[in-house]
């Protein structure tokens, strides 16, 4: 699946996610990064827990003794939905961030394994496979209706600029990326 930052690739993958476990499967969701990790836990988490799906985070802002715990009840089959950064694969998240062979490994610990690949820039090789017929590509063209614009600004250092920007986003409720 592939679309532009914001363009709705998570509400594809929670809804896909959503009707595996209605049908008795269990979905793991693996992130390039742990902050990206932990904020789709939290998306997830947050849109399932009105119908008794259980959800998970592996990353190392878990101790390993809860790692351990979490591995436990996701081969009990008591967790639905498993987010991370490695292990058990079902949806990738940018699609780019992982090697070739550990994305084949993956798939090889079992073969009736479903993968939903998203990422808003897509490898040479994936582009090459959906063109020749050996895997299917969706793509989202258009932004959904309440989406808000991104708004990027390069100036120069100016602590007050700064404070502002970032106050006024987080009164809207957005979102925040400071690179500095």
């Amino acid at each position: 699946l592939c679309g532009d930052v914001g363009y709705g690739k998570t509400e594809v993958a929670i809804r896909a996610a959503f009707k595996a476990v209605m049908g008795g499967k269990q979905v793991a969701y693996l992130a390039p990064t742990t902050v990206l990790a932990e904020q789709q836990y939290k998306e997830f988490k947050d849109r399932m827990s009105n119908f008794g799906v259980k959800v998970e985070v592996l990353n190392r802002f878990r101790t390993p003794k809860q790692q351990k715990e979490i591995i436990k009840r996701l081969k009990l089959g008591e967790v639905d939905i498993i987010v991370g950064t490695h292990r058990i694969l079902l949806i990738i998240d940018e699609e780019h961030r992982f090697g070739v062979k550990a994305k084949e490994k993956i798939k090889q610990y079992k073969t009736n394994v479903d993968v939903l690949t998203m990422t808003a820039t897509p490898i040479p090789r994936t582009l090459h496979m959906s063109i020749v017929g050996v895997r299917d590509m969706s793509v989202i063209y258009e932004p959904p209706y309440n989406r808000k614009q991104v708004q990027t600004y390069v100036l120069e250092y100016d602590q007050e600029v700064i404070k502002e920007a970032i106050t006024r986003e987080l009164e809207r409720k957005g979102q925040v990326f400071y690179l500095f």
